[in-house]
C-alpha cells in the first residue's frame, strides 16, 4: 500500500472520532454563543406529575420502587403512579395491588405489546400536567422531580432528562465502568446541547414532557427517542437537568449488555428514519454527529487498524500497530475476565466497553437494514434486584 493512502486512512479513522468526541461538543459550545436558550426555572413550580412505569416481570424492583417514589419530596396531591404490567406472569401485578396507596395504579395488558404499547394504553389514566417516565429498576433521589420540572415553569420548554449512572458492583465491575465513563460524556453533550435547547434524545430511565405533547407512540421506536425529536420539532426546548440522576444495576453478563447495545442501535436506526422529516437543518447535523457516527465508529477504527499496517514499516507505524494490538489485546482479555466473573478496574475496562459497544452497534445497525423489529424484547435479568443506595447515590 502507498504511503500517501495509508496515511489518508489512518488520518480519516483519526479526524471522524476525534469529530465525535471533541469536534462536535466545541461547535455546540460555538453555537451556543449565538443561540443560547436559557429556560426560566422556578423553584416553587409543583404542577401534578404522573409517573409511568411499564413493567414486565419486575417483581424484584416493583415494591421498593413505588415506596421510593411515594417518598419523593413533592406534594402528595400532586403526584400519582401508574403501572402498567406487560402481560407479567410472575408477582408484580399482586405487589402493586397490596400497596393501597390511592396514588398508586394498576393497568394490565393481558397480551404481551411491549413498553410502547403499555405506554400509549397507561397515558390516558394519567391526570397529571406532566409525565414522568422512569424505569421499574431506576432508584431516583427524593428532591429529583422538583429539579426537574422547575423547567416547565418557562411555558417554550416542552421535555426535560437528566442522566444515569451505573450502580457498579464486583460482578459488574466492567460493564458498568465502561458504562459510566460513557455516560458521563453523554452528560457533557446533553449539557452542551441543552445551552442550545436541542437535546437530541432523552435518557429512558428518567424525563418528563408536558402532557399535552404526548402522541402515540410507535412500537418500535424507543420512547426517550421518539417523544424527543417530535416534540422539538414542534417548536419546544429539549433541555438537560443535571441534577436529574438516577441510579441503576447493570448486567454483569456480556450476553444480556451486547443485546442491549445492539437493540439501542437498531431502534435508533429505525427511529431516525421513521422521524426522518424532523432530521432538518440543526437537528439533521445532530443526529450525524451525535448518534449515526458512533454508532458507525467501528469504521474508523478499522480504517486506522488498515493504514497502520499498509504503511511503510517505520519506527512510527511500527509504535501505532503496537499500540492499537495491545488496546485490542487488552479488550479481549477484559472480555475474558468478566466472562469468568472476574473483576476489572474502571481504566482497564473503557477500551473493552467501547469496541463491544462498536460491535454491537454495527450489528443492530444490520439488523435495522434486515427488518428486524424490537417492539417486544426481555429485560436484563441480572441487571434487575435491589441495590444498595443511599440518597446521595440516588441523586440527592
Amino acid at each position: 500500500m502507498e504511503e500517501k493512502v495509508a496515511t489518508a486512512l489512518f488520518g480519516s479513522g483519526v479526524a471522524w472520532i476525534l469529530y465525535c468526541y471533541i469536534g462536535y461538543p466545541m461547535v455546540l459550545l460555538i453555537l451556543a454563543c449565538f443561540r443560547l436558550k436559557r429556560a426560566v426555572c422556578d423553584e416553587g413550580y409543583t404542577p401534578k406529575v404522573s409517573v409511568l412505569i411499564a413493567a414486565r416481570n419486575e417483581e424484584r424492583d416493583i415494591g421498593w420502587k413505588i415506596a421510593e417514589t411515594l417518598a419523593w419530596d413533592y406534594p402528595q396531591d400532586g403526584l400519582e403512579i401508574l403501572v402498567v404490567s406487560d402481560a407479567s406472569d410472575d408477582r408484580t401485578d399482586e405487589i402493586v395491588r397490596e400497596c393501597h396507596d390511592r396514588r398508586v395504579r394498576l393497568v394490565r395488558l393481558e397480551k404481551r405489546g411491549g413498553k410502547q404499547r403499555g405506554l400509549n394504553r397507561l397515558v390516558p389514566e394519567a391526570t397529571g400536567d406532566i409525565l414522568f417516565f422512569t424505569d421499574a429498576n431506576a432508584h431516583i433521589g427524593p428532591s429529583c422531580l422538583k429539579r426537574m420540572v422547575r423547567h416547565f415553569a418557562d411555558g417554550e420548554v416542552g421535555c426535560v432528562t437528566g442522566v444515569t449512572r451505573p450502580v457498579l458492583t464486583a460482578q459488574s465491575q466492567a460493564i458498568g465502568s465502561g458504562a459510566s465513563v460513557f455516560l458521563s460524556f453523554e452528560g457533557i453533550l446533553n449539557s452542551l446541547e441543552s445551552l442550545i435547547g436541542s437535546v437530541m434524545v432523552c435518557d429512558g430511565a428518567i424525563f418528563c414532557i408536558r402532557r399535552g405533547l404526548f402522541s402515540p407512540l410507535t412500537p418500535t421506536i424507543a420512547n426517550d427517542l421518539e417523544l424527543p425529536m417530535r416534540i422539538y420539532h414542534s417548536g419546544f426546548l429539549n433541555v438537560y437537568e443535571p441534577d436529574g440522576v438516577v441510579s441503576e444495576r447493570d448486567t454483569s453478563s456480556l450476553r444480556e449488555e451486547f443485546a442491549r447495545r445492539r437493540r439501542i442501535s437498531a431502534q435508533g436506526m429505525a427511529g431516525m428514519w421513521e422521524l426522518r422529516h424532523t432530521l432538518v437543518g440543526l437537528r439533521g447535523w445532530q443526529f450525524v454527529s451525535h448518534k449515526l457516527m458512533r454508532y458507525l465508529t467501528l469504521i474508523p477504527l478499522m480504517l486506522m487498524a488498515v493504514g497502520t499496517v499498509g504503511a511503510t514499516r517505520n519506527a512510527f507505524w511500527n509504535s501505532l500497530l503496537i499500540l492499537q494490538g495491545m488496546t485490542y489485546c487488552l479488550a479481549a482479555c477484559v472480555a475474558l475476565l468478566t466472562a469468568c466473573g472476574y473483576a476489572v478496574g474502571r481504566v482497564l475496562s473503557v477500551p473493552f466497553y467501547v469496541l463491544f459497544g462498536c460491535i454491537g452497534a454495527i450489528i443492530g445497525i444490520v439488523d435495522w437494514v434486515r427488518g428486524k423489529q424490537y417492539d417486544i424484547w426481555e429485560t436484563a435479568i441480572l441487571s434487575r434486584g435491589p441495590a444498595a443506595l443511599t440518597s446521595q447515590d440516588a441523586g440527592d
